[in-house]
């Protein structure tokens, strides 16, 4: 009787799935802001906006003025500039003096922005302030031998602006907030509830909604430690053959051991090829992974140290998924 009831306790153990309470929910009202502004590309050999983009010449004539050079618009002929439109991300707590990515898009009929330098450019959020400042040198576009690369008409710059205001939280000093499950599910919402109350012994979470879990911080602790712990705890569901993704990070949210069968694929220049007696390869770019060892979480992984987006990221899985590669169900959150 016993050798059956083990025999049970490690078949349930194997279908158990844990998940860390941080990679389900997010923290009510932390969360990422778009920053969007207007530039200027300088120093193009050539490849900048033509004379029928009339706001470039515009652009030009105003920055000049801001410098006392007063100029006509219809009289500035020059391609080495481009007019860019400029974006970002603004993380959570960012502070004064962080460095952010932004990318430089043309917006007009140029050619190329490589080898041109972004100059100032206030990055402004929805409510219209200004809070970060984007200038530099855009990649020329040789590769390491020389080549010269393709023209690009948009470009990330890593590091490329300043934050210069803080988006103030002050969450030190909250006795309660408010969780926000990435996807509305009651079972969840109540195991993560019953979860912090069993861990803390006492009735800090409330589940308000499928969405929405109220928790209050024991008098002991600050928020911020409260939060770190809670982030911390396991919540556990029976295995299923699904592959969650969050759409933001790209972060593999559950399925992340799904293998995948052989195959070869390609997404944004980065190959995928799955199977067994692999060839080496000169390609940089190419993921090589033998059958049996390559899961969902390991292609996500090296994708992204190649630097690929999360969208980018996400549409190599749905062609796995297409082709066949990945039989699981997939789901982006």
């Amino acid at each position: 009787m016993r050798g059956l009831l083990l025999v049970l306790l490690l078949l349930l153990s194997e279908m158990l799935h844990a998940t860390k309470i941080k990679e389900l929910v997010n923290v009510r009202g932390v969360r990422d802001n778009q920053l969007i502004g207007y530039g200027l590309v300088v120093g193009l050999n050539g490849t900048g906006d033509g004379s029928s983009s009339k706001f470039t010449q515009r652009a030009i004539a105003s920055m000049l003025s801001s410098v006392n050079v007063r100029i006509d618009a219809r009289d500035i002929k020059s391609k080495n500039v481009a007019a860019v439109m400029v974006t970002a991300t603004l993380p959570p707590f960012s502070r004064h003096g962080d460095r952010i990515d932004v990318e430089v898009s043309s917006m007009g009929d140029a050619k190329s922005i490589r080898g041109g330098t972004l100059l100032l450019t206030a990055l402004r959020s929805i409510d219209g302030e200004i809070y970060a400042l984007a200038q530099g040198a855009i990649d020329a576009g040789y590769s390491a031998g020389k080549k010269k690369l393709p023209p690009k008409t948009s470009v990330k710059l890593y590091g490329g602006a300043l934050v210069e205001k803080e988006l103030n939280y002050d969450l030190y000093h909250k006795n309660r907030i408010e969780l926000s499950l990435k996807k509305a599910d009651f079972d969840t919402a109540v195991k993560i509830q019953n979860r912090i109350n069993s861990a803390f012994h006492i009735k800090a979470a409330r589940a308000l909604d499928p969405r929405t879990i109220e928790i209050r911080r024991p008098a002991n602790m600050s928020m911020v430690e409260f939060l770190a712990r809670v982030n911390e705890l396991n919540v556990y569901s029976i295995k299923s053959d699904k592959i969650v993704i969050d759409r933001q990070s790209g972060t593999i949210v559950a399925g992340s051991d799904i293998l995948i069968a052989p195959v070869v694929a390609a997404q944004e220049g980065i190959t995928l090829r799955v199977g067994s007696g692999l060839a080496n390869s000169s390609n940089p770019k190419e993921i090589q992974m033998r059958y049996g060892t390559a899961t969902v979480a390991s292609v996500a992984r090296v994708m992204q140290k190649l630097g690929a987006k999360p969208t980018e990221i996400i549409a190599l899985f749905r062609t796995l998924k297409r082709q066949g590669a990945i039989k699981a169900d997939m789901e982006i959150l």
